[in-house]
This record gives C-alpha cells, structure tokens and sequence, in this order.
C-alpha cells in the first residue's frame, strides 16, 4: 500500500512541504481513540530476542529513527509507534534558526536518495526541552550542535549549552560535527578541535550524578587515517561510541537530475561506504566501543550488513522515506530468523 499509493501521492509534493504535511497528518491521526494501538500491532515486532543492551542502556529493539526526521521533538511520541527501538532527536543549537535559504530539500528519484542543504533548521533547544519533558515511555537521544553564527572557536559553548539544556530529558547524546550545511563544521572533526570539545563535554558529563552516553556521529567522507584519529579520541576522551555515518558530499554513480544539488547526500549511494566505515572502524579498534549504522538502509539485508561489519544498533531515515514503515518490522523480523 505505501509503495504503490502513498508513496506516489507524497512524493508528488515538495519534499519539505510534504515533511511538514505528514506530521500534520499523524497528529491528527493518533489522536483517534485506539489508533496508536493498531499501528502499534501492524509494525512492531515485541521479542525479548530483539533487546539489546548497549552504553549502559536497554533498547527494545536495534532499530532507531535517525536524528533530522523529527528535529525539534515534536513527533516521537506518534513515531514510536511504527516500531522503532529508540528516536534521536536534532539536531538541536541553542538558538533557534531557520536554517538555509529553500529550495533546499531534493528527491533523487532514480537513486532511492535525497540532497539536503537545510542547515540545521530548528526552534532552538528550550523550546524541545517542554516537549521532551511530556516523555514517558520513549528512548530518546539528543543531537546537538552549534548555531550558524557562532565561530568554531567558540562552538565548545553552544554544545555545552544544549548538553546541559538536554541532560535531564533524553537518554543519550549525539555531537554533530559531520554536517555538510553549516559552514566549516566540518573543520571540527580536525584531531585537536574535536578531542577538545569531547573533552569538555565528558568532563561536565560526569561530574553528573547519574551521567549519560555521548556519542560522535562522522561524516563518511573522513580518510583512513582521520577514521584512525576518531579512534584515537573516541578512546582518549572516553565517549560511549560513534554513529557512522552521516551523509555524504561525494555524488559518484548518480543518475538523478538534481545530483548536482548542493548539500549532503543521504540514501541507498551511501549504503556501501558507511558500512566500509563501520568496519574499519569496528576492526581497527578491536570492538572498543560501540558503534550505530546508518546509511543507505532500504532493506533487512541492508540492516544485516551494517550488523554483520560491526554496528550494535542500526537507524533510518532516507530508507524509512523510501520504503515505508513497514521498514522497521521487516528488520526486525529478518533479525529474528537468525536468533
């Protein structure tokens, strides 16, 4: 039914308006008496066989919705009902802003894949913080990052704004510097930069009475020896783990029309290099921390892959856009076969 008449009708809009569209459309959907327990019943998969325990925390299942889909929080309560093990929320900076200029959203069709440029568009972290304290029974994690006018050098303040604006309302944090829309970024997955940042969070972190996972999420376009410095940090600052990866300024094998777009490349062209990063990010570290796959999942053979090269979890987003909810329950299943 999605791939054949949702899909079609959805994807004959602008992909942004149709974002904001179909959030519209679930809130008004789940506030129909008994609806959230007929999707429930159609797309998740319960098993004590799917739990997984990973950075101290319990996940019901391995399959997370990746951060950018429900930036500001306001839809994980109606989200968590497609079957989803956990949500990320973000990413979030402390200000709000509305990010770059339209169009900066492109379907690529032909490639199952989508260009985006939206610049960390948000409401600001205080505005998620009153949604997120309506939370009862959803595992989220918060990806924060910095607003677009604040220097690198001051980026430390922005990350540590939010980390403390979050701590008390999600279960685990993502530190994003891997985004290709905000200029140079980038520039703080450099060695020095990146280790000082981390640092400083985990420091703050704990001196907390009961501190949270932080993760790092990088982009896929890093050299072998930057994936070998990530390792470096990862173990020096003692974060929790690494979400590999996020999208992709490389257009090689692209079919599409609008393959040119500026932005960040996300979809089934990312699916082999971000397994290549799991892996060589699993195998060069001897498995020293956990890692969370995503990109280019389209299929339960996808998500296997990403398992197999060395991922304890695995998130959607293009794919789920892609494919449909139905995504997640397939997944599991096919994780289930093999148990």
């Amino acid at each position: 039914m999605y791939e054949k008449i949702i899909r079609p009708l959805l994807f004959n809009i602008d992909p942004e308006k149709v974002h904001y569209f179909t959030f519209s459309i679930l809130r008004k959907l789940f506030r129909v008496p008994a609806i959230g327990r007929i999707i429930r019943k159609k797309f998740t998969v319960e098993d004590a066989r799917l739990e997984r325990e990973v950075f101290g925390l319990k996940f019901k299942n391995p399959v997370g919705l990746a951060a950018g889909f429900d930036k500001d929080a306001k839809l994980y309560k109606e989200l968590s009902n497609f079957g989803f093990g956990f949500i990320e929320i973000g990413t979030l900076t402390p200000k709000p802003q509305p990010g770059n200029e339209k169009k900066r959203l492109f379907r690529l069709k032909e490639d199952k894949a989508i260009i985006n440029r939206m610049g960390f568009n948000n409401g600001g972290v205080a505005a998620a913080v009153e949604r997120l304290k309506m939370n009862t029974n959803v595992l989220i994690g918060g990806n924060i990052g910095k607003n677009k006018s604040t220097p690198n050098e001051k980026a430390v303040n922005d990350y540590m704004i939010c980390f403390e604006s979050l701590f008390d309302y999600v279960d685990y944090f993502v530190v994003n510097v891997s985004s290709p829309n905000t200029p140079n970024l980038r520039e703080l997955q450099e060695k020095e930069p990146l280790t000082k940042l981390l640092k400083t969070l985990q420091e703050n972190n704990l001196l907390k009475d009961r501190p949270k996972p932080i993760l790092l999420k990088i982009a896929p376009d890093l050299s072998d020896s930057q994936l070998l410095d990530i390792i470096d940090i990862v173990q020096a600052t003692k974060i929790a783990g690494v979400i590999a990866t996020n999208t992709t300024i490389s257009r090689e094998g692209l079919t599409s029309s609008a393959k040119d777009e500026v932005g960040g490349l996300s979809g089934k062209p990312l699916k082999n290099r971000a397994t290549e990063v799991i892996r060589f990010l699993s195998e060069k570290s001897n498995k020293a921390f956990p890692i969370i796959g995503v990109g280019g999942i389209h299929s339960a053979e996808d998500a296997l892959e990403k398992l197999d090269a060395g991922a304890s979890l695995i998130q959607l987003y293009t794919g789920f856009i892609y494919e449909g909810p139905q995504l997640v329950r397939a997944i599991n299943e096919e994780i289930l076969k093999r148990s």
